[in-house]
């Protein structure tokens, strides 16, 4: 139980001082479960991140989902999601009783508009750090370049270019994966 608190108490603390949505969560949990706290190794966390990514819902919910799982199975899961989506939920609650104010409030607007390009720089950060696990070789970045060119350049929907990720990851290291766990059994 002293173990599902911590990991509630770490996912909230993500959850409370994260603006901008699910992405820009995905540098704060990989600083607090992968660097900080030791949980996960890097790798682990960029292929829970892939997982998150193509399961229905929001990344930084499905991140807190297989983090806890992971950890700690279907209890782990549960209370890093409670830990992940609370802040919001309370402060959404909030922001909805106080709407028509806080809407009209120059401060507030200010402050926004100072947190976007932070957001910004969070979600590239990101970016960055899973970049430099994930692609060790041409192979892997040139899925991203073409990934990137399909989404960003060309309006594809992301799903394809998941679905098509995948197809050119199978064919293009099958082959190393199969050795890899053929290495493992000797």
């Amino acid at each position: 139980m002293r173990f599902l608190l911590e990991l509630f108490t770490s996912f909230f603390k993500i959850g409370a001082f994260t603006f901008g949505g699910g992405h820009a969560m995905v540098p704060l949990i990989q600083k607090e479960v992968v660097d900080e706290k030791e949980w996960i190794e890097a790798e682990d966390f960029v292929d829970i991140l892939a997982l998150a990514q193509t399961a229905p819902g929001p990344v930084a919910a499905n991140t807190s989902v297989f983090v806890g799982y992971k950890l700690a199975g279907v209890p782990g899961a549960v209370w890093a999601l409670a830990g992940t989506i609370l802040p919001s939920f309370i402060v959404i609650l909030v922001v909805a009783m106080y709407f028509a104010k806080i809407t009209d409030s120059i401060v507030i607007n200010a402050a926004f508009s100072g947190i976007r390009p932070a957001v910004v720089a969070l979600v590239a950060s990101a970016a960055i750090n899973i970049g430099k696990t994930a692609l060790r070789d041409l192979k892997g970045v040139g899925i991203s370049v073409l990934a990137f060119l399909a989404v960003a350049v060309a309006g594809i929907h992301p799903i394809p270019v998941i679905l098509g990720s995948a197809a050119l990851g199978y064919v293009f290291f099958k082959d190393d994966k199969i050795s890899g766990l053929n290495n493992q059994a000797d």
